[in-house]
C-alpha cells in the first residue's frame, strides 16, 4: 500500500472529529449495505433511484475521500448498479463549497497569519468545488491571474476512516455479485486516494505534464507557483476557458477540432511515456477560443510499465488480425492470470467495444449513449454476465485506472458528438511505438521532476 501522507500537528488531535466521521460514514454506507441484501436474501423491495438520490445527497454533505471513492466507483462498469452510478456521477461538480471562515483558517495554515500580502488580490467565494479540496481566484503582486487549490482539513483522518467504509461495502457487494473481485480494485482506489491528498506530489505531476506536452500547441498546463503551495495548497496559473458542455451545440468543424485537441493531451503522454492523467471526467478540461484545450488536476496520475503500454499496442494488432494467441500475450503482459477459452471471449468481448473506434477505419462517432446514459453500460452488462457464469475474474490493479480513463474520454467524446477517424489519429501515435524508447524517456522526465514509477 502506498505510504499515507504524515498528518499535521492539528491534523493529530481530531481524534472526536474522527470518531464522528466514521460514524456518519458508518451509517451512510451500512444503510445502503443492508439494503442490497435485504433485497437479495430476504426479497426486499428497494427503490434504487430514489434511494440512490438520497445516497447522493449524504455524500455530497460528507465531502472528503468518500465523494471521491463514490466518483470513482461510479465510472467502473458493474461496481455498482446502474441507478446509484448515474446518480453518483452528478456528485463530480456538485460538491458545496466551505465558507470564507474557513478558507482564512486553511490559509493561515498553509502560509501564516500574512497570507494575504502575498496576493495583490484573492476572492473570497470559491470559483470550484470537488470532494477533496476548493478552488479560488486570485491575482499575484505581479498581476499574474492565479487558481488556489485549498485542501478541506483533516482529510488524512477522513481517508483513513472512508477506506475502511469501502472495504465494508465493496464486501457486501462481492457477497451480492462474485462476478468481479474488488479487493485490487480497492488496493488502486485507495493508493490513488493517499497521493491525491499531497498536492507537492500534485504539482511534480503537473510540471511532468506541462513537459510531455511541451509540444503540443494546442494543449495547456498551467504553471506552479512553488512558494505560493504547500502540502495542502496548490496555487498554478489561472487559465481562461469554457467548460465543453457548453460547445455541444457548435458547428460539428468545431467539435470535432476540440476532440482532436483532447485525444492529443490524452494519448501522447501515454504512448510516448507511458503516463495517463487518470481522473478524465468534464471538470478535468476546459477550451479556449482557438478549441485549444486546457488540461487541469493533476492528483490521479497512473505510470505504467513499458511493457503494459506495449501490451495495449499488441491487444490491438491482435484483434485486428484476430489472432487469439497474441491477444492472450497482450492480456497476460496487463496482469490477467488463469485465463481459458471462455476467459479470453470474455476479455475479448470488452477489448472489441474498446478498440471498436479504433479499428473502424472511418469517420464515426465515438459510440452511442446507451439506455441509462453511460458510455458502455450496455457491453459491461453483458461482460459482467458471461463473467458470472465462468465463476468471476481478478481484475490486475493497472487495468483500473486505464479502464476508467478510456470510457471516461470515450463519455466526453460523446458529449462532444465528435465524429473523427479515430483510425487514423490512434495508428498515426503508434506508428513508431518501441518500448526501450519509452522507457527510456519515461525514465528521464520521472527523475527530472523526481517522481518514481508505480510499477
Amino acid at each position: 500500500m502506498k505510504k499515507k501522507p504524515e498528518k499535521s500537528k492539528r491534523e493529530k488531535g481530531t481524534m472526536g472529529r474522527r470518531i464522528q466521521r466514521y460514524a456518519r460514514v458508518s451509517t451512510t454506507m451500512t444503510g445502503l449495505a443492508a439494503r442490497m441484501a435485504g433485497q437479495k436474501y430476504l426479497g426486499i423491495g428497494i427503490d434504487k433511484p430514489v434511494h440512490a438520490k438520497r445516497l447522493m445527497e449524504q455524500l455530497g454533505d460528507l465531502k472528503g475521500p468518500l465523494l471521491k471513492v463514490a466518483q470513482l466507483l461510479a465510472t467502473i462498469p458493474n461496481v455498482l448498479p446502474k441507478e446509484y452510478a448515474a446518480e453518483l456521477q452528478k456528485l463530480q461538480s456538485q460538491a458545496p463549497p466551505m465558507g470564507w471562515l474557513f478558507v482564512r483558517r486553511r490559509m493561515i495554515a498553509e502560509l501564516g497569519p500574512d497570507w494575504e500580502k502575498r496576493f495583490k488580490s484573492f476572492e473570497k467565494e470559491a470559483a470550484a468545488a470537488a470532494s477533496l479540496g476548493q478552488v479560488h481566484k486570485a491575482v499575484s503582486l505581479k498581476g499574474q491571474h492565479l487558481a488556489c487549490k485549498l485542501q478541506y482539513p483533516d482529510m488524512v483522518s477522513a481517508v483513513e476512516a472512508d477506506l475502511k467504509q469501502l472495504k465494508l461495502i465493496m464486501g457486501v457487494f462481492e457477497k451480492y455479485d462474485q462476478s468481479v473481485l474488488t479487493d485490487d480494485i480497492q488496493q488502486e482506489v485507495a493508493d490513488r486516494l493517499y497521493e491525491e491528498l499531497d498536492y507537492e506530489l500534485e504539482a511534480r505531476h503537473q510540471q511532468l505534464y506541462s513537459h510531455m506536452l511541451d509540444d503540443e500547441e494546442n494543449v495547456h498546463v498551467p504553471d506552479v507557483f512553488p512558494e505560493l503551495s504547500t502540502k495542502r495548497l496548490l496555487t498554478s496559473t489561472w487559465l481562461e476557458g469554457q467548460q465543453i458542455l457548453e460547445f455541444i451545440k457548435s458547428k460539428p468543424e468545431r467539435r470535432n477540432e476540440i476532440a482532436l485537441n483532447l485525444f492529443r493531451a490524452w494519448y501522447v503522454p501515454l504512448y510516448f511515456y507511458g503516463i495517463i492523467h487518470g481522473d478524465p471526467h468534464l471538470g478535468n478540461y476546459t477550451v479556449q477560443k482557438d478549441n485549444s484545450i486546457n488540461l487541469l488536476d493533476f492528483g490521479c496520475i497512473r505510470i505504467f510499465p513499458p511493457k503494459f503500454v506495449e501490451g495495449v499496442i499488441t491487444l490491438y494488432h491482435a484483434l485486428e488480425k484476430e489472432d487469439q494467441d497474441m491477444a492472450v500475450d497482450a492480456y497476460e503482459s496487463w496482469g490477467f492470470r488463469g485465463l481459458n477459452k471462455k476467459t479470453i471471449e470474455v476479455l475479448n468481448l470488452w477489448a472489441n467495444f474498446l478498440y471498436g473506434p479504433v479499428l473502424d477505419d472511418k469517420v464515426r462517432p465515438i459510440g452511442v449513449v446507451e439506455k441509462g446514459g453511460i458510455y458502455g453500460r450496455e457491453i459491461a452488462q453483458l461482460v459482467h454476465r458471461e463473467l458470472k457464469k465462468i465463476g468471476g475474474i481478478r481484475i490486475p490493479r493497472e487495468f483500473v485506472f486505464m479502464d476508467r480513463a478510456a470510457l471516461g474520454l470515450g463519455s466526453v467524446f460523446l458529449h462532444l458528438k465528435a465524429e473523427v477517424n479515430w483510425h487514423d489519429l490512434f495508428n498515426e501515435l503508434i506508428e513508431d511505438f518501441d518500448a526501450a524508447e519509452l522507457a527510456s524517456r519515461q525514465k528521464t522526465a520521472l527523475k527530472k521532476f523526481s517522481l518514481k514509477a508505480k510499477h
